[in-house]
């Protein structure tokens, strides 16, 4: 029996990674992109590039979206016409748990099934079956299909709701996003005192590993504790403001920490001084 033929939408760098992996296992690919062009090396391997969208979904039953953020993916699902019915759409796009479900509807309504995905590696990870896609929606396509969707990384199905995955997607995303981001701080202060990234680099993926921090602190927070008894937040709210004060006299922005020493001092407000620094999930569970 040979392999499932798949359609792809959206050949950005990450499409592109996922077409080459379609490719390499013998699946049968039809491709489109708002962009002609960037098709040109997936059709020179054999994928066959669809005139417009709603022909590359009449191409197959199982359609693969890589797109940058949901308004594409309405664009795109606007284009399909008829040949939404009776289609599998795997949207790997990313955006928010609600503009998921709405999607997933907005398919649905029109006789088709959709399935959420997020995927956790960059697109040198495609292809390999260390890596994960968060999966969520209806569980007989997800099963029906997954030998496929492993051609990209291994699967992790998280339910029928549609708005899971894009929001366990999410989730890590901001613990990465706010760690990059800290580090191109931590790169820029550096900087301003003629120390290089290189030097940084050792120290930087040192305090990244913050494994063993929440590992102890998880299980006070399912407990709803934040005793004093490790650290204290009035120690913290200290520790940032030097943060702060460094990150100023060097003449380099301050716009993160400041954010930062913001939020302990909510927590300091609010009477956690004595507490442990978990204590601020109180300040970050309600709007500023």
């Amino acid at each position: 029996m040979g392999k499932q033929a798949v359609t792809l939408i959206g050949l950005g760098p990450m499409g592109q990674a996922m077409g080459r992996a379609f490719l390499a296992q013998g699946h049968p690919l039809t491709v489109w992109n708002r962009s002609p062009d960037r098709a040109d090396e997936l059709v020179a391997a054999g994928a066959v590039l669809a005139p417009d969208v709603e022909a590359a979904f009449a191409a197959n039953e199982l359609v693969v979206l890589s797109l940058t953020d949901y308004e594409a993916v309405h664009a795109v699902l606007g284009q399909a016409g008829a040949a939404l019915a009776g289609r599998v759409v795997v949207n790997l796009s990313s955006d928010t748990p609600e503009r998921a479900r709405e999607a997933a509807a907005r398919v649905a309504e029109r006789g088709g099934t959709h399935l959420t995905g997020g995927v956790r590696t960059p697109p040198s990870g495609v292809g390999d079956p260390a890596s994960a896609t968060f999966y969520s929606g209806p569980r007989d396509a997800f099963e029906r299909h997954r030998s496929t969707l492993e051609v990209l990384t291994g699967t992790d199905y998280r339910g029928e709701d549609p708005g899971r995955a894009a929001l366990l997607y999410q989730l890590q995303m901001t613990v990465f996003w706010t760690t990059m981001l800290s580090w191109l701080q931590a790169v820029a202060l550096a900087d301003a005192h003629g120390i290089t990234a290189e030097e940084v680099l050792p120290l930087a993926k040192e305090t990244a590993d913050i494994g063993q921090f929440v590992d102890f602190y998880t299980p006070r927070i399912h407990r709803g504790e934040h005793p004093g008894d490790v650290d204290r937040l009035a120690m913290g709210v200290a520790s940032v403001e030097h943060v702060l004060h460094t990150v100023r006299d060097a003449g380099v922005d301050t716009t993160l920490p400041a954010a930062v020493h913001q939020v302990f001092a909510r927590g300091l407000a609010a009477g956690h001084g004595a507490d442990g620094f978990t204590s601020l999930l109180e300040v970050i569970r309600k709007a500023a």
